[in-house]
């Protein structure tokens, strides 16, 4: 496997085990399952016109072809109509798929497993519907504003864990021989002017922070990646011969090929020269502006572009579908085939285990079969108009599980939280109170008297095309939607046990909510999908101990971040590295909950830390692989914990390993994440983490020497169960 820092993953079957570690040699050992790609692709390309090449490379338009992106096919080398399809959590207009969860979900179950899983079940519906590119997962935005329209499409605002959770879903992906496409490249962090907007970042930030995760997808062999819309300092990210021939092709060896974002390319010259490869979906949405096809056959004849460019274009592409081996017995496109399987129970198991609880007074929490529940909120329910009722999720009406945009895959069914919540209290014989509207008359008549009020509010965000409650995108503030502020005080103040469930695509101000004596839980239930109610339930009522831990900070006040949307046309990134707790950390300000931060039903505790390390300074040497350079890939230091469930019932704790670089590094972030795990432990046992430390997680960028570097001195190490709750402590020196 690649060296990581999480105990060895349990396959959900034999095949799924052997494809896998097939894909981890091939990364660890560098180019070779590239090199016989190469091999075919270019006896292949050998068989081609010039103007079969140009066909490979240019999208035949919008809405031109079964899927939203298609090239033509080649017959003389049997090569298909290629189909590329979003998303990164299913197949979006597919007829009968999963609507996986948000990969935030994912990211706080902090469970590698089932990030995995969750990958490979993406792409064996992707094979099943004959989708040969599944455009996902996504490493950008990575989530520096909270506010941020697409944040809860990717992993959070930390590197190292979107990293790991980049590489875990595309060699899930890939197992099931579809081509998965890492995207947006790069520093595409707001939806606000994305199509104009210059984002102008330092060279050290755009490594440690931007580039680092996209190095995980590069590692794990990833096919593909999609440039964004924005610039790169000063240059459009798909005309951008810096970040797409330099950091990603030189620097981290990507061997697959470069696609623009969909009416992302502006020249037909600068484009090609600069490193992209493939034009999306090959002309603007009006089906007039084409700037390959014709015309990059008259750019090659001219001398402008270089047949050899074209060359490594056509045969980048080639490569990729080669890889995959979907050159043999591939599914022809048929996106309304049934294709969700047993998936449903990785919905569940993740949007359950994400689940963060953050707060839970007088343990009012879990329920034990109340004679009285009052159900209060809009969400509460499904939209009245129907689950799928707004195009891309294109509203707030009813329960939320995922944002809007092109990032969402219709619901083949969805539990709201009412409907799951109606079926318990049946079996129970508890009274449910309903009153699925968002306005405070008629409040005090539902909530009064229960022996619980479960209020539900929400905040959603999503892709900039579409409008929703005024919102473009990006949220304009962290408050929740549909007055949740005044909704929760009513319940509060009706009902001194009020349990509030936020489902919201990121951060929201928490404060006015937690300073009403009447709430005693807030249970953040994050972005769920089609499984809403019945993750909902299993935590409610201890079918399972929560373990989900946030993957980004909760401030106390919007301003506490530190960044924020730009109306003009530049973002300068002047808080460089320091995003998220990283900021907090730097700056001494006290979020309300912290990075890593969540509650269970039992305690742990934490013991016997141990560290080993054979680490050394200095710049990284090796040759380059996919990802960068080999050493970088190596384990350095190994750190290992005790973690003991010490309460009265079964649960899952997610201890976390931070570092600090010595003093001799230039200025760096506190702390570090650099491990976790995620260990499920009986009442009364114990169970060991072990945290692998590769060279690149003890590394900062140099840009003098353009390197990585090992820093001299002694580092420090803290293991914890958040950012903050920090129970361990210990150092190791490097020479």
């Amino acid at each position: 496997m690649h060296l990581r820092i999480f105990a060895v993953l349990a396959a959900t079957s034999l095949a799924w085990a052997e494809t896998s570690e097939k894909q981890a040699r091939q990364a660890g050992s560098g180019f070779a399952a590239w090199d016989a790609a190469y091999s075919q692709a270019s006896t292949a390309l050998s068989k081609l016109s010039q103007q079969d090449k140009v066909n490979i490379v240019t999208g035949v338009g919008w809405n031109k072809g079964p899927c939203v992106g298609n090239t033509p096919a080649i017959a003389s080398i049997g090569y298909p109509q290629l189909c590329l399809q979003d998303g990164p959590l299913g197949i979006r207009f597919g007829g009968s798929v999963t609507a996986f969860t948000p990969g935030i979900q994912a990211a706080s179950t902090w469970d590698v497993e089932l990030i995995r899983q969750r990958g490979v079940y993406l792409g064996a519906e992707a094979r099943g519907v004959g989708v040969h590119v599944l455009l996902g997962p996504v490493a950008g935005a990575l989530g520096k504003i909270p506010n941020g329209g697409r944040n809860w499409e990717g992993f959070g605002p930390d590197p190292y864990l979107t990293g790991i959770a980049m590489s875990e879903t595309i060699e899930g992906i890939q197992s099931n021989g579809v081509q998965a496409c890492a995207k947006h490249f790069i520093l595409n962090e707001q939806e606000t002017n994305r199509d104009t907007i210059s984002s102008v970042v330092d060279d050290r930030t755009m490594h440690e922070l931007y580039l680092f995760p996209f190095a995980d997808a590069v590692h794990s062999n990833v096919a593909s990646v999609m440039c964004s819309y924005n610039k790169v300092n000063g240059t459009w990210a798909c005309e951008n011969d810096k970040i797409q021939n330099g950091l990603l092709k030189k620097e981290l060896g990507f061997k697959g090929y470069v696609m623009s974002d969909w009416n992302a390319q502006h020249t037909t010259n600068g484009a090609a020269n600069s490193g992209m490869d493939m034009t999306m979906p090959g002309s603007d949405f009006n089906g007039k502006t084409i700037l390959w096809g014709p015309q990059l056959n008259t750019a090659v004849n001219n001398g402008q572009v270089s047949k050899a460019r074209l060359d490594d274009m056509a045969k980048r592409i080639l490569a990729s579908w080669y890889l995959l081996e979907q050159n043999s017995g591939y599914p022809a496109t048929n996106l309304k085939a049934n294709v969700q399987g047993n998936h449903k129970e990785n919905v569940r198991a993740v949007a359950r285990d994400g689940i963060v609880l953050l707060k839970n007074d007088d343990n009012i929490l879990p329920l034990k079969k109340p004679s009285k529940l009052a159900i209060i909120g809009s969400s509460s329910v499904v939209n009245p108009a129907g689950r799928n009722a707004c195009t891309d999720r294109g509203c707030n009406t009813g329960a939320l599980g995922m944002g809007w945009g092109s990032g969402t895959a219709d619901y083949p069914y969805f539990v709201a939280p009412y409907d799951a919540l109606k079926t318990r209290a049946q079996s129970d014989g508890t009274t449910v109170n309903l009153l699925s509207s968002d306005s405070t008359s008629g409040v005090a008549n539902a909530a009064s008297g229960a022996d619980a009020a479960l209020v539900f509010i929400t905040a959603d965000s999503g892709e900039g095309y579409i409008t929703v409650e005024g919102v473009t995108g990006d949220r304009p503030n962290l408050d929740p939607w549909h007055n949740g502020n005044q909704l929760v005080q009513a319940v509060a103040q009706a009902n001194k046990n009020t349990i509030v469930v936020v489902h919201s695509t990121g951060p929201i101000i928490l404060e006015t909510i937690l300073a009403q004596p009447g709430v005693k839980a807030v249970v953040w239930a994050g972005l769920p999908s089609q499984e809403n109610g019945n993750a909902l339930v299993d935590v409610l009522y201890g079918l399972v101990s929560p373990s989900g831990k946030l993957p980004y900070t909760i401030a106390k006040s919007e301003s506490d971040y530190g960044t924020a949307v730009q109306r003009g046309g530049t973002d300068l990134f002047t808080e460089g590295l320091f995003i998220d707790y990283r900021h907090f950390d730097k700056n001494g300000i006290a979020p309300r909950y912290e990075f890593g931060f969540g509650l269970s039903y039992t305690n742990f505790t934490y013991s016997s830390l141990s560290i080993t390390s054979t680490a050394s300074s200095g710049p990284a040497s090796g040759d380059t692989i996919p990802g960068g350079r080999a050493d970088l890939w190596e384990t350095v230091a190994t750190v290992t914990a005790v973690v003991k469930n010490t309460g009265g019932v079964q649960g899952a704790e997610a201890p976390q390993l931070y570092i600090t670089l010595p003093s001799s590094a230039p200025s760096s972030p506190p702390k570090q994440l650099r491990g976790f795990a995620k260990l499920k432990l009986a009442p009364g046992e114990s169970k060991t983490a072990t945290f692998i430390l590769r060279r690149r997680d003890l590394s900062y960028w140099d840009t003098g020497s353009q390197n990585w570097v090992v820093p001299s001195g002694s580092f420090g190490v803290v293991v914890g169960a958040s950012s903050r709750d920090l129970r361990l402590n210990g150092k190791f020196d490097v020479y």
